[in-house]
């Protein structure tokens, strides 16, 4: 059995929709331009015939792996998880103990991540040694650049 890949009921209907997009207009424009191209004469030779057969061949492979991920995809709302615990859909608001800066992320799941926004992928080296943490614990978390030390503050569902 594949892992099941957890999202918010929202990034679940996002991929959806991206998904009908590119299995019924990207694939058609694709097929369109594999037809034009084909019309040109000697295959060959034709660079645009290659290059549209090498992105529909892209684009293939891109609805595969969104389908997989779609039948595997939990919502996140549905897992058991012990209030104020750090884990995927926690907001969590942390104190950077070297700076004493207060930083606030959302622990999603890869295809929702977007650190500019404070969506942290719990896959992340952050995102990770958050997990399973509680309000008042203090985390040190090794990431590229070293280790960073938190305490968290609180912890929101």
């Amino acid at each position: 059995m594949a892992k099941p890949h957890y999202l918010s009921r929202q990034a679940l209907e996002e991929l959806k929709e991206e998904l009908h997009d590119l299995k019924f207009v990207k694939r058609r424009e694709l097929s369109k331009a594999i037809e034009t191209a084909r019309g040109h004469g000697d295959l060959s030779e034709n660079a645009e015939y290659d290059a549209a057969k090498e992105a529909l061949q892209h684009l293939e492979r891109r609805i595969a792996r969104m389908e997989e991920t779609i039948a595997n995809a939990r919502p996140m709302e549905d897992l058991d998880v012990p209030e104020g615990t750090c884990y995927l859909g926690a907001t969590v608001r942390l104190l950077d103990l070297e700076d004493d800066l207060e930083e606030v992320y959302q622990l999603v799941a890869p295809p929702e991540a977007n650190p500019a926004q404070g969506r942290l992928s719990v896959e992340s080296p952050i995102g990770k040694g958050l997990l399973g943490s509680r309000a008042g614990d203090e985390v040190d978390i090794q990431i590229p650049a070293g280790t960073v030390r938190y305490r968290i503050l609180s912890v929101e569902r």
